[in-house]
């Protein structure tokens, strides 16, 4: 009975082995003296100290991992929509997209069953995976509007475009909506002071974008005096409300 035990116990072993999987920690290596052969029921010859050293041929902790095909579940900004088939890097598909919940691995069962409806193409909510990261980059700029503080001027949407280039932005001028009241000067009452336009993203989303003015002139000697960080600074709103209300963004 022992030695039945025995027996299932090294069975139980060599199962184990089998199933063993290579790693990403595993090193590759090849013997750089190759082993004498020997005779057929000949005892085989002792290896010596050169029959030891190795060659290194990979080390997979430094092979670049390839990317996994997914399908995602629903829309996720910055990635795709719901039903798209992406390539990604592993970290992020395990990470951010297969552990959340947000993604299944590709098959084609899973193609067909997360692929997207009517319904859902009726109700769009995105015009691109892009749009919205947008919108919040947008939202979270302080954006300054300079203006000429020797000569007359009306603010205009291409001054909008302009200053949005300045920061980084391409954007078209008929995308930008100022607001409806004028804003004119140069008056210096209304320096550092705030107020809000919308832009209009691929036709759907709308971002509002905070501006302050900032008077500037080309002599050096009428220039304001410079405010360090100003962005970081509390500012009056130029029409007595700092935010529009969600029906005027709507519009």
């Amino acid at each position: 009975m022992l030695k039945n035990l025995c027996k299932q116990q090294i069975n139980l072993l060599k199962t184990c082995a089998s199933l063993q999987q290579q790693v990403r920690t595993t090193f590759i290596l090849k013997r750089k003296y190759e082993p004498p052969l020997h005779k057929i029921n000949q005892k085989p010859k002792k290896l010596r100290g050169r029959h030891h050293i190795y060659e290194l041929v990979e080390d997979t902790t430094t092979t670049k991992a390839n990317n996994i095909e997914v399908v995602l579940k629903t829309f996720v900004e910055g990635v795709g929509k719901k039903g798209e088939v992406i390539s990604v890097k592993p970290n992020l598909a395990y990470n951010k997209l297969l552990l959340p919940g947000l993604a299944v691995y590709k098959t084609e069962e899973n193609i067909a069953k997360y692929a997207p409806t009517e319904a859902d193409k009726s109700q769009v909510e995105h015009s691109s995976p892009f749009a919205q990261r947008t919108v919040n980059m947008l939202e979270r700029l302080n954006l300054a509007v300079v203006m000429n503080k020797d000569h007359p001027w009306v603010i205009e949407p291409w001054h909008i475009k302009a200053s949005l280039r300045k920061a980084g932005y391409i954007c078209k001028e008929e995308c930008i909506t100022i607001p409806k009241e004028p804003i004119d000067g140069p008056d210096l009452n209304k320096e550092g002071k705030e107020f809000y336009c919308t832009v209009t993203i691929n036709n759907l989303e709308k971002a509002r974008v905070k501006c302050r003015i900032h008077h500037w002139s080309t002599d050096p000697s009428e220039r304001l005096p410079y405010v360090f960080e100003h962005w970081k600074l509390p500012s009056e709103p130029l029409f007595g409300s700092a935010e529009p209300s969600s029906e005027e963004v709507k519009k």
